[in-house]
């Protein structure tokens, strides 16, 4: 790689896109309690962030597309500092909705960006592992930043993570401005970049990452919970058990991009879903003991978090000369698993049936991805396998 320093600027503003959507996991109880809401209820603020992650990710990255890519970076971490300035200010549940929309705004588009960037300056064979680098910056906001706003929100006030989360959006800005190589704008065509979605594979990809991710997200978005209700242990606790939870998630992302060099990127996501799988399905059953519970967390985010850079390495690779926008897709598949997977798994719940059973669905929710990952595969050999056309000379 040219230079890890580069990459810093990314992996800032992962830590700071990490803080903001992980952080609500923790302090969602405390939000539900001074809205006067239920926990169900405050989930849709999850869902509210996804939903903006979804609609802007493609979105800016048409608005922006024909602009340098450090500009990009830096004007889609302007957006989000104002986006999360706002959801300090939120005093109802309708404005925490929209605060917190427009906070996810920005989010696919600047992983969108900086995946293809992160690329571009590795080493050849080592373009998954620049892209874990990115990605190590979300994964270190939930050893670090999510601990530390879990605490503070929960001790002092929630709105406290979110006035961290903007000094960081704004140090991302700076250091972009400053660390980031001016690489050159790409001549873009909106026309030829939407060409490559009128093939079936790329949404089989996104496919892949709506149920992988959805699975994921049904499991940790009421993860706090779990751990009180369920495991017996102390609020106080909390802080801690997120912190092991982050650990396994900068574990499982340094892993998912070493394996991704190794073997190819559609492999690693079908091996990597299907060990998530497995273990979701054992978390209801460690939940009563302590233990069992951190062990779980821990294996649970490593796994979740192992797929973001196969995924994205594998989605890039289907879109030849559309990849900005696929990456920024790739991202809004991840966040619409984020809303879905948050959204079914508070229906249980709400039904009367207990805080582990959002890892039922969760489970049931990455089976579907695989079976996606599997439709891939026997496509792609089918098409290895078609003979070559006949060209007839008349």
């Amino acid at each position: 790689m040219k230079s890890k320093v580069v990459l810093l600027p990314l992996m800032l503003g992962g830590f700071g896109i990490g803080m903001t959507e992980f952080v609500m996991m923790g302090i969602l109880p405390d939000i539900a309690r001074a809205m006067r809401i239920s926990i169900p209820d405050a989930g849709h603020f999850i869902s509210a962030y996804a939903l903006g992650v979804v609609v802007g990710a493609p979105l800016l990255v048409a608005l922006t597309g024909k602009l340098p890519p450090r500009k990009i970076l830096a004007l889609l971490m302007v957006l989000f500092a104002v986006g999360n300035g706002l959801s300090l200010l939120a005093s109802s549940y309708h404005l925490m909705l929209l605060t917190r929309f427009i906070s996810g705004l920005p989010h696919g588009a600047f992983f969108g960006v900086g995946a293809v960037v992160a690329g571009r300056l590795a080493q050849p064979g080592k373009e998954a592992q620049a892209i874990s680098i990115m990605f190590a910056g979300l994964t270190f906001a939930n050893i670090i930043g999510v601990p530390i706003g879990t605490y503070l929100g929960h001790h002092f006030s929630w709105r406290i993570p979110f006035v961290l989360i903007v000094v960081v959006a704004l140090l991302t800005v700076a250091s972009v401005l400053r660390l980031m190589p001016n690489l050159a704008a790409k001549e873009t065509n909106l026309r030829q970049e939407f060409h490559a979605f009128t093939k079936l594979e790329p949404w089989l990809i996104i496919g892949i990452t709506v149920l992988g991710n959805g699975g994921f997200f049904a499991w940790f978005s009421y993860i706090v919970p779990l751990f009180t209700e369920v495991s017996g242990f102390g609020p106080n606790t909390v802080a801690f058990l997120m912190v092991l939870a982050g650990v396994g998630m900068a574990l499982g992302n340094l892993l998912g991009g070493w394996l991704t060099d190794r073997i190819s990127p559609l492999r690693a996501t079908t091996l990597l879903l299907a060990a998530m799988t497995a273990s979701l399905l054992l978390v209801p059953v460690a939940a009563p003991y302590q233990l069992p519970t951190v062990l779980m967390t821990m294996l649970t985010g490593a796994l979740a978090f192992s797929t973001a850079a196969p995924i994205q390495m594998l989605m890039i690779r289907s879109a030849k000369g559309s990849e900005m926008l696929a990456s920024s897709l790739s991202q809004s598949g991840f966040n619409t698993g984020n809303a879905l997977g948050a959204y079914l798994g508070g229906l249980p719940i709400a039904a009367g049936l207990g805080y582990t059973s959002p890892d039922w669905v969760g489970a049931a929710l990455v089976i579907g991805g695989i079976l996606f990952c599997v439709t891939l595969v026997f496509r792609r050999r089918s098409q290895a396998a078609a003979p070559e056309p006949v060209v007839v000379v008349g």
